[in-house]
């Protein structure tokens, strides 16, 4: 099907002012559309989540940890940079995006934050840069970077998003993009949740700044799709299996749980750890295997997420739950409201 799908299908127009700037004032004090398995729709808050769950469901969940990931300095030549980790490849080593007036050649130093330390540009790997740094990454990052907020967010990273973008589990750092999904969690809903049966589960993906690049071919059979660093636990596929053998659902809790989820459906073989970089692509016509419903967040228009929730729920009843939203003045992207989509039988494969 993917092959006669043109960008202009997953179009939609979003006032600016429905974009959130800032989180809701508690976590979850989102409103929450719910997209049943009918393609009906309900508008609901978040707090109503436990009762559109039943026991024996599994939520998982993508416990990245978002690092502060944006530096910002000059080359050794005076011109000014900003360097965004992409990834981490070695304690001392990082494929970064870096935004110059002139592309810094293999050999320059570049002098990050207000001097503080030099790294040294080694070559470039698919449009990113090898960065060489004088001591670990990571730590670095955690004394002198800056969260590395959504294009479409427009203020600069404070304190308030230092503390909300990230969720209350967040584990094994490596996003440069929070699992945004996940952010209307706070630790009362998870016990909420457990107390009602409901069991949980953790994938791994390192969310990359990709995610946030709109489609650029018309036919999306052409797009190339990023890659994202994923691990699924053995522990998580038992659970999996559990939860099929008590006719429970397997809910992801965001996008990236969904790919991570499904890239090991076709890596592995549903009984071992699975991990690696994966770059599934997930367009109408998919027949998902690990996942019955979703929560997620409202996503850019030509998105590859976008494309995704197309594809569980199906073309139609995302393009009239997206019309909804708006005219309803639903809060969008990454501090906005959320999503439950209960997929269509039909679009789940018979293994599930």
């Amino acid at each position: 099907m993917t092959d006669s799908l043109d960008i202009a299908q997953f179009d939609y127009e979003l006032p600016p002012e429905l974009i959130a700037q800032h989180p809701a004032e508690r976590r979850d004090a989102s409103r929450l559309l719910h997209l049943d398995s009918a393609g009906g729709l309900h508008d609901r808050q978040f707090t109503d989540l436990p009762s559109l769950l039943r026991p024996g469901d599994l939520l998982v969940f993508n416990d990245t940890r978002v690092i502060k990931a944006r530096l910002r300095g000059r080359k050794d030549s005076g011109g000014q940079v900003e360097v965004l980790v992409e990834r981490i490849t070695d304690p001392q080593r990082a494929l970064a995006h870096v935004r110059a007036s002139k592309s810094p050649r293999p050999g320059t130093r570049l002098i990050l934050a207000e001097d503080a330390f030099q790294v040294t540009v080694l070559g470039r790997q698919d449009g990113l840069f090898e960065l060489d740094f004088p001591a670990p990454v990571l730590e670095l990052l955690k004394r002198h970077g800056s969260v590395p907020l959504p294009p479409y967010i427009t203020h600069s990273a404070d304190g308030e998003d230092e503390a909300r973008y990230q969720t209350v589990y967040a584990d094994k750092p490596g996003a440069v993009a929070a699992p945004t999904a996940g952010l209307h969690f706070d630790q009362a809903m998870l016990d909420r949740l457990e107390a009602l049966g409901v069991e949980r589960a953790f994938v791994t993906l390192h969310v990359g700044a990709g995610t946030f690049q709109p489609v650029r071919v018309a036919r999306i059979s052409e797009h190339v799709m990023h890659a994202e660093r994923y691990a699924v636990p053995a522990e998580t596929l038992h659970h999996i299996r559990a939860t099929r053998a008590r006719s429970g659902r397997v809910v992801a809790v965001g996008t990236t749980s969904v790919r991570s989820l499904e890239a090991a459906a076709r890596d592995g073989d549903g009984q071992r750890a699975c991990e690696g970089d994966t770059r599934l692509f997930i367009t109408p016509g998919y027949r998902f295997e690990h996942v019955d419903a979703l929560i997620t967040n409202f996503h850019l228009p030509q998105s590859t997420l976008l494309m995704l929730v197309s594809a569980l729920a199906g073309m139609a009843p995302i393009r009239r739950a997206y019309a909804h939203a708006v005219q309803s003045r639903y809060r969008f992207f990454s501090y906005g409201d959320a999503m439950f989509i209960e997929a269509p039988r039909n679009l789940i494969s018979s293994q599930s």
